[in-house]
C-alpha cells in the first residue's frame, strides 16, 4: 500500500495544508493546469472535445473533475487503488483503472492525448525511461505527451513540497530533464513553458504568463511532445 492508498480521502486536505501559508487554495493551481492542458491541445493538436485523453497517476482525479466536461472522453489510471475508488466515486464520467506501474493498460497507439501531472517525480530513476516509453507506447503517431512538474528553480514551489508528505520521495525534475526524458523514448517536443507566476485566474495574467513562459520562476513547467 502506498502513502496514496493510505491517505486518498484526506489527498486534498493535505496538498491544502502544504500551502497553507500562500493563502490560496490548492484548487486554482489545478484548474489552471487543467487550462493550460485544454488550451495547448487546441493550439497544437485540435479540438480536445473530439479526443481522448489519457491521466496517468489520476490520484483521486483532482484535474479530471475540470477536463471531463470538455474532451472527447477521459481515462484514469493510477497504482493507488484507494484514491482510483474516490476518483470513481468524485468523476462518474472518467474511466479509472488501477494498475501495477509497469505496462499501462491501454492499449498500443490508443490514445490522442497522455498527461502526467506532478508524477513523474515520484517515479524512481532507474524506472523514468520505462514510464516514458510506457507513454511514447499508448500515444498514437501526431498525438501529444505532456509533463506538469514542479519548477525546482522556483523557491516558494521547494517550500511547497518539503511541506507535503506526499512528496517525501519526490527528485524534481528541471524542464530540460522533462524534455530529455520523453525525447529519450521517441517523442519530439512541441512547445515547453513554465507555468503559474501569480495565484490568480484572470485574463490578463493568462496572457502575461504566456509572454514570458520561457522564464524560469513560474511555479510549474510543462514540457508537451509529439509522437
Amino acid at each position: 500500500m502506498s502513502e496514496f492508498d493510505a491517505n486518498a480521502d484526506t489527498y486534498a486536505d493535505e496538498v491544502q495544508a502544504a500551502i497553507s501559508f500562500s493563502g490560496v487554495e490548492a484548487d486554482l493551481f489545478t484548474r489552471r493546469k487543467a487550462a493550460l492542458l485544454l488550451d495547448a491541445t487546441a493550439r497544437l493538436l485540435g479540438d480536445p472535445a473530439g479526443l481522448r485523453f489519457l491521466d496517468v497517476g489520476c490520484g483521486v482525479g483532482s484535474t479530471d473533475a475540470h477536463l471531463v466536461d470538455h474532451v472527447g472522453s477521459l481515462e484514469g489510471v493510477d497504482l493507488a487503488a484507494a484514491a482510483i475508488e474516490v476518483a470513481r466515486r468524485e468523476n462518474p464520467g472518467v474511466s479509472y483503472e488501477a494498475y501495477d506501474g509497469s505496462a499501462l493498460p491501454q492499449a498500443d497507439a490508443s490514445v490522442d492525448v497522455a498527461f502526467a501531472i506532478c508524477v513523474a517525480h515520484h517515479v524512481p530513476l532507474a524506472e523514468r525511461a520505462h514510464f516514458a516509453a510506457e507513454l511514447h507506447r499508448v500515444v498514437r503517431p501526431g498525438g501529444l505527451a505532456f509533463l506538469f512538474e514542479h519548477n525546482p528553480w522556483n523557491p516558494l514551489t521547494r517550500v511547497v513540497v518539503n511541506r507535503c508528505e506526499f512528496d517525501e520521495d519526490a527528485v524534481l525534475l528541471t524542464r530540460r530533464t522533462s524534455h530529455r526524458l520523453l525525447e529519450s523514448a521517441g517523442f519530439r517536443q512541441a512547445e515547453a513553458r513554465f507555468v503559474i507566476f501569480l495565484p490568480v485566474e484572470q485574463p490578463l495574467v493568462t496572457r502575461l504568463e504566456r509572454a514570458i513562459g520561457w522564464l524560469p520562476l513560474g511555479a510549474q513547467h510543462y514540457v508537451a511532445a509529439r509522437r
